[in-house]
């Protein structure tokens, strides 16, 4: 599947029990991250378990356009030899992101403060999304950005020729905007400091601090206060991906919702700041074992047992949770609508401004499956069917939405009739093994 080519609809039916084991893909947010910082550091970073998707794929071609040598050995094997922080060179030409709002943003805060001038753009997606909230806070280390109305791509970055260390206070739960900061404060001297009054997934401080940058996160009455110190040499790592915690949601909340289902998930990423649908789940009452918690790549990891739960009951998701499961709002929405109840997600307008407006996909798709939902601007609130009762028949718009396509395929396992997707294409761009693992565990999803 990618996201770049013609629409492809899918219908998905209902299944049998789902079983076996399902090795979802290595996490995006680290592959995106291992190799831009490798491409800072200086000498060679060897990375296994890349996500191969197209998201993470633009980004190796990113930085091969900045500089870095990226070099592929095999599948998920890569190695990147670095130009050190501040080598980045001028592009030749127009830096293509695709559908990722991770890897245009990193990238951007990347170049922001080396003197040379890009230009970005991406899929129709991308291009609706806002960049404003990225380009402001780099714009105070004396970085210019010039693109379409509404701060939209494409867009210019000029990086800053004599930049200037930043204190930024976000002004939304944001890890791409965090570490855009961080990885413009990078090159810039003295401290850059980024305050969040809510903790985001930390995977770029981690990494930050395993490549050798001297870096804190401090607990005050602002919130999480992180002190970098700029201009350091970053050295290279080798650097083990975990399973991408995002995509393992979809055979797990698969698993919960259809009956007789029984499988494992292994070597997920149970980062704290990633979570939040994990947590949630048990809360709403599945059946779910963490087995055998390791630690690997510097990420906590765990293999995830997963059996058919007839019992969830809607909850009230706390509002606070938001930043640790932004991304699986979509597909809790679905075990919802199979569970018995109201499950109620407040504080999750972010969602709106995300590869689409997934409040609005999400309530339009259930709506056409026959479940009841009621939005506003920050909430999306979702009456449970229970187990089995989720009439479906819908075809569902994904609006290039790789999470909405898989969460609707995801519905039609379940439901009473086939639920289908008008385009399952961007599901290449995070999940491009989707169609075959969920369909070797027993789904049902056809191209049509």
């Amino acid at each position: 599947m990618s996201g770049h080519g013609d629409a492809q609809p899918m219908k998905s039916r209902k299944s049998g029990p789902l079983k076996g084991v399902a090795a979802v893909p290595g996490d995006k947010s680290i592959s995106h991250r291992s190799l831009i910082f490798g491409a800072m550091a200086v000498g060679e970073t060897r990375i296994s378990g890349l996500l191969e998707g197209q998201d993470v794929l633009d980004t190796a071609k990113a930085m091969r356009a900045f500089g870095a040598t990226v070099t592929r050995h095999g599948e998920g094997a890569w190695t990147v030899n670095g130009v050190g922080v501040g080598g980045f060179r001028e592009p030749a030409d127009v830096i293509d992101c695709g559908n990722s709002g991770t890897g245009v943003r990193l990238i951007m805060g990347t170049m922001a403060t080396t003197p040379i001038t890009a230009t970005f753009t991406g899929d129709a997606s991308l291009r609706k999304r806002p960049m404003g909230r990225v380009t402001d806070p780099l714009s105070l280390f004396g970085t210019r950005a010039y693109g379409r109305q509404g701060g939209r791509l494409p867009m210019t970055i000029v990086g800053a020729a004599n930049p200037v260390p930043v204190r930024y206070a976000l002004p939304v739960a944001s890890a791409q905007v965090k570490s855009a900061v961080l990885l413009a404060g990078l090159n810039a001297p003295g401290e850059t400091v980024v305050i969040e009054k809510e903790p985001t997934r930390d995977h770029s401080e981690r990494m930050l601090v395993g490549f050798g940058a001297k870096l804190s996160v401090e607990r005050t009455g602002e919130g999480h206060v992180i002190t970098l110190t700029g201009q350091p040499e970053l050295r290279p790592q080798t650097v083990a991906v975990p399973r991408d915690p995002s995509s393992a949601a979809f055979p797990v909340c698969a698993a919960l919702i259809v009956e007789g289902s029984d499988i494992l998930v292994p070597g997920v990423s149970q980062n704290l700041t990633r979570n939040g649908l994990y947590l949630t789940l048990v809360e709403m009452g599945a059946d779910i074992e963490f087995q055998n918690p390791r630690e690997e790549g510097g990420e906590p990891v765990a293999d995830l047992r997963v059996r058919f739960s007839g019992n969830m009951n809607g909850i009230e998701v706390p509002p606070e949770r938001a930043p640790s499961m932004i991304d699986e709002y979509p597909i809790l929405s679905v075990v919802a609508a199979f569970s018995t109840g109201k499950t109620v997600m407040r504080g999750v307008k972010e969602l709106r401004v995300k590869e689409s407006d997934r409040i609005d996909a999400m309530a339009r798709g259930l709506e056409a499956c026959g479940v009841r939902i009621e939005e506003d601007e920050d909430t999306l609130i979702v009456h449970g069917m229970g187990p089995g009762a989720v009439p479906g028949g819908g075809t569902c718009a994904t609006h290039l939405d790789h999470r909405i396509a898989m969460s609707f395929l995801v519905a039609g396992m379940a439901a009473q009739k086939p639920v289908a997707v008008d385009d399952a294409s961007p599901i290449g761009t995070s999940f491009p093994i989707f169609e075959s693992l969920m369909n070797g565990l027993g789904a049902d999803i056809r191209r049509e």
